[in-house]
Parts: structure tokens; sequence; C-alpha cells
């Protein structure tokens, strides 16, 4: 009985060092308020469904790149202490491929979500929709997807064809995609 008693002791003592963890004596963080929740909540299909108004070029795109993209992924996105963005087209079925923008993301719109809620790396959700469309231009440009003159925002985004679109398979299980039964 003892046994069970200390298993008990130890579980609880675990199960409470997130909390306090979390508490306010540490004064890190805050609560998230009803409108974090609404910015997480907010997904961009392939699409395009929730892309906000707005609209960038590849100029444009060039000099936010080059003020908050280039410290960590270089000046052309050939990478540094982050990521390499550019090139590795007809490498995903080599022995080394490379996995960019231009060679791997099956959808223009998924490049604009994640540049919107995690870039910058160390400050995401700084940039402006109109500065995250820019640098989804500069980015899709660099990789020869669009051209120079080209403008990005909600309508033109979505119709973007990314070299590997086809390159996914649709999830064949019975419980996920669009004719899945939700739970009741």
């Amino acid at each position: 009985m003892w046994k069970c008693s200390v298993v008990v002791g130890v579980v609880l003592l675990l199960a409470s060092i997130p909390l306090a963890s979390q508490s306010p004596t540490f004064g890190v963080g805050r609560p998230p308020t009803p409108e974090d929740f609404r910015e997480l909540a907010t997904a961009i299909a392939p699409d395009g469904t929730g892309l906000p108004e707005g609209s960038g070029t590849v100029a444009a795109g060039r000099e936010v790149f080059a003020a908050q993209c280039a410290r960590c992924h270089g000046q052309k996105a050939e990478g540094d202490i982050g990521p390499i963005l550019v090139g590795g087209q007809g490498t995903l079925r080599t022995p080394k491929p490379l996995k960019t923008v231009g060679s791997f993301w099956p959808y223009a719109t998924t490049l604009w979500d994640y540049i919107n809620r995690a870039m910058p790396f160390d400050k995401p959700g700084l940039l402006k929709s109109s500065e995250v469309y820019a640098a989804a231009a500069y980015i899709l440009n660099l990789n020869g997807i669009i051209g120079e003159a080209d403008v990005m925002d909600a309508k033109t985004l979505p119709k973007i064809r990314m070299p590997n679109r086809d390159g996914f398979v649709s999830d064949p299980r019975p419980d996920v995609g669009p004719k899945a039964k939700k739970p009741n």
C-alpha cells in the first residue's frame, strides 16, 4: 500500500511542475487574449481562402527580405543560419533532395501563411500583410516561379502553380479529408 502512495505522490509532484513553472511569480509571458486565439485560428487554405487584403511586388519584397530575412536566410535566400529557400528543383528523387520553397512546397499560399505566422524568427507576426505578400513575391521570383513585374495579392497568389504541386498524394484514411464524418 505504501508503494502505491509513493507512486501517487510522485505523479502529483511531477504534475505540479508545469503549473509552478507557468505561475506569475516568474514574471514571464502573459495569458493569451481572445485576439491571440483568433489569430492562431486563422489558416490560409490552398485556394487562398483566408488571405487578407494587401499586395506586394518583387521589388518591395527585395527590401523587406533585406531588412527582415537576410540575416538568417542570406541575401539571396541561399541559406545561412536559417534554411535555404531557393533552388533544389529536380532533386527530390535524388539521394540528397533539397527541400526548398521552389522544389518542395506545393502551394504558394502556404508560403504566405508561414511567413505571416512565423517570420521573422525573432519577431513572428511582425510583418504587415503587404510586406508578407512582398516577401513571398521575392522568394517566388528567386525560385523562377513568378516574374519580376508580378504582383502578389489574395487573387494572384493562389493561382501560382508551384513546381511540386502534384508531388503529394491525398491521405487515403477514411477519417480525414472532405468526406470524413464529424464525431457526434
